[in-house]
């Protein structure tokens, strides 16, 4: 995210995809949505693009603490959707990643798309939570393959 010009195409990717999962959910108040260009380039987290004929189509960022991978956001241009982008990048991810005992990642429980994707790549529902504003975020676990 140190170059100006990938973070402002990120961002702008994010708005795009979340504005989607925000109706999805029946609500905008979700950070990624509300978050600064400062804030993107300053969030420490790793990211992974996917570029189709040289357009970043999709990202994933994600944060390695011990053995666990925490996904933070999984974005794909709308342009993009149906594409199986997602998944590469959850895939790339996992292959890319060494000394991994677990990944976890949250969604909106009403976003029924990533929730689908996240099911249909292994991962596990962990529970549910409420945060602000009344969003229902579902949780999921995978064990890192041997």
């Amino acid at each position: 995210m140190a170059d100006n010009m990938t973070a402002a195409k990120v961002l702008e990717m994010q708005r795009s995809a979340y504005r989607v999962e925000a109706e999805l959910i029946g609500t905008d108040e979700i950070p990624p949505l509300k978050e600064t260009f400062d804030q993107l380039q300053s969030c420490g987290e790793t990211f992974i693009g996917f570029f189709e004929q040289g357009e970043l189509a999709g990202a994933l960022s994600y944060e390695q603490s011990g053995g666990v991978v925490d996904i933070h956001r999984l974005i794909v241009d709308p342009r993009h959707f149906r594409k199986g982008i997602a998944r590469k990048l959850l895939e790339r991810l996992e292959k890319g990643v060494s000394d991994v005992e677990e990944f976890i990642v949250s969604t909106g429980a009403d976003n029924q798309p990533a929730v689908t994707l996240y099911k249909k790549h292994g991962f596990k529902p962990a529970g549910e939570t409420i945060v602000g504003g009344g969003i229902r975020l579902a949780h999921f676990t995978k064990p890192k393959r041997a």
